[in-house]
């Protein structure tokens, strides 16, 4: 009998550090990796990022592998063992999926694999600005055998605190880690080999995100993006992807109000905007990313 592979599911809510712990994970990675990739938005951005490592990697965008995507997820994972018998599977999961489902769905559908661990990214500073937990954040943390909590250095030791005691309020049994950009041994999170049994989850997606893109082969003023960014509406939760500046091309991560630039190839601007009521603002920002073009 064919052993099972050994998959890893990576969950947390949008822009809570999913991607950055995947380039980390790669980065170290020593043995065959297969990555599938599930993006809300119509423009792939995470899967962009990571291109060029040595690992099969498989994206999954326009909806969310807990749902809509769950045929397409069962095709993909079984194509992948076909054609390179990978040593280990890494799932990075949308912001909006409810781990619990897909959890389900690998233990009931798929008996070629062995699911290794859950990870759950917690967004140290989105957390403090946000502090009622939606049911989407409240599954993936029960659902999780490791929890990060992320970005710490954005925070004071009594906030670290209060969202380690807010994490073991939904979940008492998992290990936790407290990173700065995910910075961690990440050869701690796998063989865990974790005995779980799930009942069928309800699924329920609570939280009814929207997105909107921009895209444009101009060169944008920095000063002028950075002031857009730092004025964005609260209605936009979260924004990823590429500007292109006089200086060069940036790669554009956007959560809860903060913003960051790091220097990346890109041979134009695309950008994706992810929250809640966006058809309220969606001009309005387009408008004024037009007014950052030179």
């Amino acid at each position: 009998m064919q052993p099972r592979t050994p998959i890893t599911i990576i969950t947390g809510s949008l822009g809570s550090g999913k991607t950055t712990l995947l380039r980390r994970i790669l980065d170290a990675a020593n043995r065959r990796l297969a990555v599938l990739m599930n993006e809300f938005g119509e423009i792939a951005i995470d899967g962009r990022v990571i291109q060029g490592k040595n690992v099969l990697m498989v994206e999954l965008g326009g909806g969310c592998v807990c749902c809509s995507l769950t045929g397409e997820f069962e095709a993909a994972i079984t194509e992948i063992i076909d054609r390179i018998a990978p040593e280990l599977i890494v799932v990075e999961s949308t912001g909006v999926a409810e781990a619990d489902a897909l959890v389900y769905e690998i233990e009931d559908s798929l008996p070629a694999l062995r699911l290794d661990g859950v990870i759950t990214i917690v967004d140290l500073y989105a957390t403090i600005k946000f502090p009622q937990l939606g049911y989407t954040t409240r599954t993936q943390l029960q659902a999780a055998d490791i929890i990060i909590i992320n970005k710490i250095d954005l925070a004071s030791a009594d906030e670290l605190k209060q969202v380690e005691e807010l994490a073991r309020k939904y979940n008492d049994r998992a290990i936790i880690f407290k990173t700065i950009k995910c910075d961690m041994d990440t050869n701690l999170l796998f063989g865990l080999e974790v005995e779980r049994s799930f009942a069928p989850a309800s699924h329920r997606h609570k939280e009814e995100f929207q997105s909107f893109t921009f895209t444009s082969d101009r060169l944008l003023s920095r000063e002028r993006f950075e002031e857009f960014a730092a004025s964005l509406p609260g209605s936009v939760y979260r924004a990823k992807g590429f500007a292109r500046f006089e200086e060069g091309p940036y790669l554009f991560n956007y959560v809860a109000g903060r913003a960051d630039f790091e220097p990346f190839q890109a041979a134009k601007t695309e950008l994706v905007f992810i929250g809640r009521n966006l058809v309220e603002v969606k001009e309005d920002v387009i408008n004024r990313l037009k007014h950052c073009e030179r």
